[in-house]
């Protein structure tokens, strides 16, 4: 088995590649080792000593380090329980799991066809490209005007989250949506 990496914008995040299937859709984010016992490979993963968050896409496992550690110091690690994981034939995720996560938060009221074209949008352009650097983002709310957008994975704590939000993903929504006036970020 050979297990790609990538580097993402975020310097503590780094992308694994492992070359097969890692969920079979959506997506399971692991923010702390509390929780991460529904999915054994985060499970696995969050043994290795200065991991401190686990996101697994489709395709890939995006890990968060500690700032005091180095990643060459805990790559190895890294690397061989991925590949433990896998050897082992368990499952990604245990039993019904943790429901993975399409992605957006439901949207009652008036706003249904705004809201719509959002995550239309959302999931055509955006998606894709915060995937590819290890993230995700999601439709949290919308409220006089404002997108309320949760970042995972890589995107979760990155220091160009906010550019990216607000030169990237506001300008695009402002531009196809004349009613979105503002995107913020939140945390769940």
């Amino acid at each position: 088995m050979f297990i790609q990496t990538e580097s993402t914008p975020n310097p503590a995040t780094l992308k694994f590649l492992p070359g097969q299937s890692v969920l079979d859709m959506g997506t399971a984010d692991f923010p702390a080792p509390v929780g991460a016992d529904v999915s054994p490979l985060a499970a696995r993963i969050f043994g290795v000593d200065g991991v401190t968050g686990v996101f697994l896409g489709t395709d890939f496992v995006t890990v968060t380090k500690a700032d005091s550690i180095e990643w060459d110091h805990i790559k190895p690690a890294l690397l061989g329980a991925i590949m433990e994981h896998y050897q082992s034939g368990a499952p990604v995720m245990a039993g019904d799991g943790a429901p993975t996560q399409g992605g957006h938060a439901e949207h009652t009221g008036e706003d249904g066809e705004i809201v719509g074209q959002i995550k239309e949008l959302l999931d055509t352009r955006v998606r894709p490209a915060v995937a590819q650097d290890g993230g995700d983002i999601t439709f949290h709310g919308f409220e006089r005007g404002v997108v309320y957008l949760h970042m995972q994975g890589a995107c979760a704590g990155c220091p160009s989250s906010t550019l990216t939000l607000k030169m990237g993903i506001e300008n695009l929504l402002r531009h196809y949506i004349p009613e979105v006036t503002e995107v913020r970020p939140v945390a769940v």
